[in-house]
């Protein structure tokens, strides 16, 4: 009974009764208000596809309908109850016309490959066109690829899989109960509000096994209401064992996000939260805090390792190696200047001054254990007190010694009177007020920016989460630390300056020629140091670079200075002892006369041009003009001798 023919005899007021019309408008009672049925409409087994194909998690599915009301409103119901439950896309909706031709049939199939992985394919057609259906499959070499969900016109008939067996294979198909009235069988017939019969299914499996000669549709279950399916007792072509598979996308594994696509909700694209993301949801990713980093399948975040500057890394091996050289030989000449304290060398290397100089070389070599040690408030506060301490204490100590020196000198060019604060507690006080300007800056560093320590996670955030780090040192910036050197590097190139201007001093006389070679080399030392301090400022290995620059550079400073300065020294004092006596005292006019004449001599150049120490007397032709002495008497000329004698 077709809705057409309903009209018509709605319209002659003759009530009908149809045991096979499923179309679901005539469930309207406003337009058949004299037609009734004893069988449920196309959307109750719409209804039961959809609870199949949840049963079986085939998300992504296709449509095939005849040509027709029954094909064309199944297909809409089912599309319209699909939508609503949620989860099922439909890929492909193709319409068998009437009167299709083979071509018809093999272009359909096409089609449904078009979506490869929607392998389910709902169909509402007649018998015949499911039948040509299957051999445009079987022509197409696809069979066992679609798993076929048959509406009751497919039901458990024998016509549509007739020497199709192989294609129809694992065929899922409805078909409505028989009841009768009761009476007959016991079996009441109810109808609900709109004079439909309930919906109530037998589902149907195409079977073809190994086990059974001749293929056939068995019960797999029923619908009433609601579901009951045996999933467990289901076979499927080519002998799967498992469900075969029908969705757009495969699940997203552990840690990615699902991108779906525009339109069909059931497909979407998988992305990795990637960096430093983590999966927040099935949908989203978001950022890990600034000390966190996505665990191993990016389910959530976990801290970032925290590391530091190891004693045993090669960063730290070669500096510690020299510092401990450094500090056993400072320890040695200190040694060995207490031992031999008033012998002449000790003396006349001014010994209040030299034992300033060891001490500041001393913690120069000290400075590199703070540096490496594990930060915490207590090395922290004793990096910014040692930092600069040791390099302005040496520094000070040479740059007053150089200043005696050069004011010595200079005031001798014109007259012989001492200059004033010469003597050792005024050098001792001059070089004790250079040290308290450092001390006093970092008192106010102290009180501006109390010390601490932090963990630097951005210094090792590398792209790789799982290689991140963050680095615990001090809360010291590079500017800082320049800064706490920058007064030493001051204090460095003023005593540069002072050897400069003393260059021409006679060695024997003062340390100014071991003095100059010290600073000359230490500024090529600082020289190289800030370049490469600075130039590492974007390297991962910041830290340890610039750990390593700084105290090679101090340890290099400080080797320089002890070299030069005090080993020649030593050497003398263990090895010559014979050297180590007292020379003729002279006084300090003597001294300086004899530091003037020799410049004198030395600018002059006579031919007569004596060695540097020698004392000899000459004789010298009388000037004609004299009237003091005899004629033709020749006078004496005196060069007088300044070997030995240390300023």
């Amino acid at each position: 009974m077709s809705p057409p023919n309903t009209n018509i005899l709605d319209l002659m007021m003759i009530p009908q009764i149809s045991y096979a019309s499923t179309a679901p408008e005539l469930s309207d009672d406003r337009r058949y208000d004299f037609f009734s049925r004893v069988v449920p409409p196309d959307s109750f087994q719409a209804q039961a596809m959809v609870d199949v194909l949840q049963a079986l998690g085939w998300s992504y599915v296709s449509t095939v309908a005849s040509e027709g009301s029954y094909g064309e409103k199944g297909v809409e119901a089912f599309t319209q109850l699909s939508k609503e439950a949620g989860g099922i896309c439909v890929s492909q909706s193709v319409k068998i016309p009437l009167n299709s031709k083979q071509e018809d049939y093999d272009r359909a199939v096409q089609q449904l490959l078009e979506t490869p992985s929607s392998r389910a394919v709902i169909v509402f057609a007649s018998e015949e066109d499911i039948r040509e259906l299957l051999n445009a499959t079987k022509r197409a070499d696809q069979a066992g690829h679609f798993q076929w969900i048959g509406s009751d016109s497919w039901g458990a008939k024998s016509g549509p899989v007739w020497q199709l067996e192989e294609v129809a294979a694992g065929a899922i198909t409805i078909l409505p109960k028989r009841s009768s009235i009761k009476g007959s069988a016991g079996t009441s017939v109810t109808f609900n509000r709109n004079g439909d019969a309930p919906g109530r299914y037998d589902l149907f499996q195409f079977q073809v096994s190994n086990t059974s000669s001749t293929p056939e549709y068995k019960v797999m279950g029923q619908w009433v209401d609601s579901l009951q399916l045996r999933v467990e007792d289901l076979q499927w072509p080519g002998g799967e064992q498992e469900v075969p598979v029908s969705v757009c996308s495969l699940p997203c594994r552990t840690g990615e996000r699902k991108k779906r696509v525009k339109g069909m909700p059931c497909c979407w694209h998988c992305d990795l939260c990637d960096g430093y993301q983590y999966q927040y949801d099935e949908t989203s990713c978001r950022m890990c805090a600034y000390n966190l980093r996505p665990n191993a399948n990016r389910t959530a975040c976990q801290p970032i390792p925290v590391v530091k500057l190891e004693w045993h890394s090669p960063w730290a091996v070669i500096p510690v190696f020299l510092a401990v050289l450094g500090i056993g030989a400072t320890v040695f000449v200190v040694a060995t200047f207490v031992r031999h304290n008033d012998t002449p060398i000790v003396r006349a290397a001014g010994r209040e001054l030299s034992y300033v100089l060891l001490t500041g070389i001393f913690l120069c070599y000290v400075i590199t254990f703070l540096m490496i040690a594990k930060p915490d408030v207590g090395v922290c506060s004793f990096r910014r007190i040692f930092l600069g301490l040791g390099m302005c204490i040496s520094y000070a100590a040479l740059l007053t010694k150089t200043n005696r020196i050069y004011r010595i000198f200079e005031q001798g060019k014109q007259t012989v009177a001492a200059p004033r604060f010469i003597s050792p507690t005024s050098q001792i006080a001059i070089a004790s007020s250079l040290i308290a300007v450092q001390l006093l800056g970092v008192l106010l560093w102290f009180a501006v920016d109390p010390p601490n320590t932090v963990v630097d996670y951005d210094e090792h955030k590398t792209m790789n989460p799982l290689l991140a780090r963050g680095m615990l040192k001090c809360d010291i910036t590079d500017l800082q630390i320049i800064c706490s050197l920058g007064y030493s590097i001051l204090l460095m190139v003023t005593c540069t300056i002072y050897a400069i201007k003393t260059r021409d001093v006679p060695e024997d006389f003062n340390e100014a020629k071991p003095i100059g070679f010290t600073m000359y080399t230490t500024c090529i030392v600082w020289l190289a140091f800030i370049p490469i301090f600075f130039g590492t400022a974007q390297s991962q290995e910041k830290l340890y670079i610039q750990t390593t620059t700084l105290t090679i550079s101090m340890n290099l400073s400080a080797s320089v200075a002890l070299g030069m300065l005090y080993m020649p020294k030593v050497y003398v004092i263990l090895f010559h002892p014979e050297l180590n006596v007292q020379k003729r005292k002279r006084s300090f006019k003597a001294v300086v006369t004899a530091a003037t004449m020799s410049s004198r001599l030395s600018s002059q150049k006579p031919s007569g041009e004596r060695p540097n120490g020698e004392a000899r007397t000459e004789l010298c032709p009388q000037d004609p003009s004299s009237t003091t002495e005899p004629s033709g008497q020749a006078t004496k000329k005196t060069y007088v001798s300044y070997n030995n004698l240390m300023i």
